[in-house]
């Protein structure tokens, strides 16, 4: 394994402060709709038509996602660690949610699928969801469940028009998961064969985020009426919430090229990873307001383009002006290349595609960030598109080696276990 040097984490609740008034909140313009100006791009404005009042009633609630860890404590892969197979055969798979029932859903990309991982091991069908386009990046990505009466599975996919949130009634029991009537969330996102971003969470305050990419339209991250390069805060129904950043909008963060992958951490703390162009990698603390700086810079310390050379230890805004937001950490594009994320107390786990490999990060609060590589070179698994906490102190990883640019085993995708232990 390697290590990363330690970099410095900048303190979670004093960057809200400074990154609220580094950015101008002049729009109201979003809540019309966004722009974007590249012809791959599509979507040009933004709907919300899901409503809790029209949901169907249910009086017995529906499954929910694994509760995740309160406790604070950090943790590792443990020593000597072997990964096993929970499952095997997946087809370009791209998120899991675990449910309290003891099924998992896994969504599949290329296809619009949804499949259901029961106890057992067993793998069938849930639905296909209509209107899917895969191109390249594109298709069926991000999973997410809220737990109710009824419980609602949320997705993130591409349509031949936009990106969109959807969501739709879970049915059924464990073993026999459905979906009722899908219905519109979140419309208007741009999309393109590449840089779609796609991954969804409900975070700690109950909000849903977005992870948004540019579409390959680099003008939409710093552009604030664009829904492009950009972390998203929703109600669960799609309304943008009185207290985000910018008013009527629900921009969080701009200056995102394509991030995949959002969590947050046994504190609260949000956290952000994304793909570099050419240069670095990031790992971000999620801020309101902040700008992380796509494309006028790229990494940290940057005082140029992005692509200009930049020095991974330096410290301060990147930027030579001072209003942008420093990664955590970064990586070199062929090191990394993150997507999924997760946390386990206070280490956050990231999953690394064109890197192959998974990153362990420990984040001790007020401290620095240090990075340490598992399961890559000989021991590796290949691209990892997902990473989330298993059952019994285990964390999983999924695979991505069918979607194209992978190596394929036999076996490919999969889902492995890998134990976990606390840090001394």
């Amino acid at each position: 394994m390697t290590r990363d040097r330690p970099r410095h984490r900048p303190a979670r609740r004093t960057r809200v402060e400074v990154a609220a008034a580094a950015v101008t909140t002049s729009l109201a313009l979003l809540l019309a709709g966004c722009t974007g100006g590249d012809e791959a791009s599509t979507g040009t404005s933004s709907s919300r038509s899901a409503s809790d009042a029209a949901a169907p009633v249910e009086t017995t609630p529906g499954p929910g996602p694994v509760a995740p860890t309160t406790d604070t404590a950090a943790v590792r892969v443990a020593d000597g660690a072997e990964p096993t197979d929970v499952v095997t055969g997946l087809e370009a798979p791209w998120s899991v949610v675990r449910l309290d029932t003891g099924s998992s859903l896994i969504s599949l990309r290329d296809s619009g699928r949804v499949v259901e991982l029961t106890g057992d091991g067993s793998v069938r069908d849930v639905a296909t969801l209509d209107g899917v386009v895969h191109q390249g990046e594109s298709g069926l990505l991000g999973l997410a469940v809220l737990a109710g009466s009824p419980s609602y599975l949320y997705a993130y996919l591409t349509t031949a028009d936009d990106n969109r949130i959807v969501r739709a009634p879970l049915t059924g029991e464990p073993g026999s998961y459905g979906l009722g009537s899908v219905e519109d969330v979140f419309t208007g996102i741009p999309a393109a064969r590449n840089h779609d971003g796609g991954r969804i969470a409900f975070g700690p305050d109950g909000m849903l985020w977005a992870t948004t990419g540019d579409a390959s339209d680099d003008t939409a991250s710093q552009d604030e009426t664009s829904l492009g390069g950009k972390v998203l805060r929703m109600s669960p129904t799609g309304a943008v919430p009185s207290d985000n950043p910018m008013p009527g909008s629900p921009v969080w963060s701009l200056g995102h090229r394509n991030p995949q992958g959002i969590a947050w951490d046994a504190w609260g703390g949000g956290w952000v990873a994304e793909f570099g162009q050419d240069t670095w990698d990031e790992l971000n603390s999620l801020a309101p307001g902040a700008n992380y700086g796509w494309p006028e810079v790229e990494g940290r310390g940057a005082s140029g383009p992005a692509g200009s050379s930049g020095s991974s230890g330096s410290s301060g805004p990147a930027g030579s002006s001072g209003r942008f937001l420093e990664p955590v950490l970064q990586w070199r594009t062929d090191q990394a290349s993150p997507s999924g994320l997760t946390a386990v107390g206070s280490t956050l786990f990231l999953a690394g595609l064109g890197g192959e490999a998974l990153f362990e990060i420990q984040v001790p609060e007020g401290g620095e960030a240090t990075s340490t590589e598992r399961f890559s070179g000989d021991e590796s698994l290949g691209r990892i598109r997902d990473v989330l906490p298993g059952p019994d102190g285990t964390l999983w990883l999924l695979t991505n080696n069918t979607d194209g640019r992978g190596d394929a085993r036999q076996g490919d995708d999969r889902i492995v276990s890998v134990p976990l232990q606390p840090v001394d």
